[in-house]
């Protein structure tokens, strides 16, 4: 699949713009740099993230998450600054009987029907006009919006009995999702990176090399489909920033996923 990136980021900001400042987003950064946000016609707050380098993966979790390698985002890219909550998602795709609760992140999905979410979001005719396609966004952008910025395990940092603190994961959750936004965002605005909804990334799953490489989007046909973040139902490991998780992108299943959508400009 080949991303249509936009030139100018003030093309995207169509509805409302609101300046952040957060800490270098790149390797090479050494100052602070705005991020900015636009509201979408269906409410949904979306963040530009720039351009910039980070390093991907971990030497602490599982031998998918290895070898820590440097990755350059190229282009800016949207992101949500919440999870899809059932409402939104009911919002485009119709009434579904099935989810009962509108205001909690949607996490009943497969990756098929995650991503007909994204298509049938960009043929709304608001967002047509603003000229934002939705997608899912790859592991690479995934992770570097959940680090933010940061080299540790969690955004938070390194300290496994903070996640009580900054996620609904198995230990708090009451084994269901929540409304995204009910604990304190990473450091460049993103909340429920870890926990609440496990999220669906558009790429197949992929072996990392070592060799620094620019936009990786995995291979063009695969058996899985990845999903990052953690979950309502997972552990304290299972939410750190590296980690991986697979699915058969057909089959919704006992867990299946939610989404946070990306957007980049036609």
């Amino acid at each position: 699949m080949t991303f249509c990136h936009y030139p100018l980021v003030h093309r995207c900001l169509a509805l409302s713009t609101l300046v952040l400042f957060v800490a270098g987003c790149g390797s090479t950064d050494s100052g602070s740099q705005p991020l900015e946000a636009v509201t979408n016609s269906i409410g949904m707050p979306l963040l530009v993230i720039p351009a910039g380098k980070f390093r991907m993966g971990s030497n602490r979790g599982g031998e998918n998450e290895r070898p820590i390698h440097e990755v350059t985002i190229s282009q800016p890219y949207g992101l949500g600054v919440t999870e899809v909550t059932e409402a939104q998602y009911t919002t485009v795709m119709g009434k579904d009987p099935s989810l009962t609760n509108p205001a909690n992140a949607i996490n009943s999905l497969s990756w098929n029907q995650a991503n007909e979410f994204c298509q049938r979001l960009s043929m709304l005719p608001e967002e047509k006009s603003a000229g934002r396609v939705y997608r899912l966004p790859t592991e690479a952008e995934w992770e570097y919006a959940c680090r933010a910025g940061t080299e540790t395990a969690y955004s938070f940092g390194d300290d496994p009995t903070q996640v009580t603190a900054h996620a609904w994961y198995n230990r708090n959750s009451g084994q269901d999702t929540h409304p995204p936004g009910q604990k304190p965002p990473n450091p460049w605005g993103f909340s429920d990176m870890h926990g609440n909804a496990w999220e669906w990334c558009h790429n197949w799953l992929y072996d990392y090399d070592d060799s620094p490489t620019t936009d990786p989007v995995g291979p063009s046909t695969g058996k899985l489909h990845v999903l990052r973040g953690g979950g309502w139902f997972h552990r304290e490991p299972d939410c750190r920033s590296a980690s991986r998780f697979t699915e058969d992108p057909n089959s919704p299943t006992k867990f299946t996923g939610g989404l946070r959508v990306a957007f980049t400009s036609s």
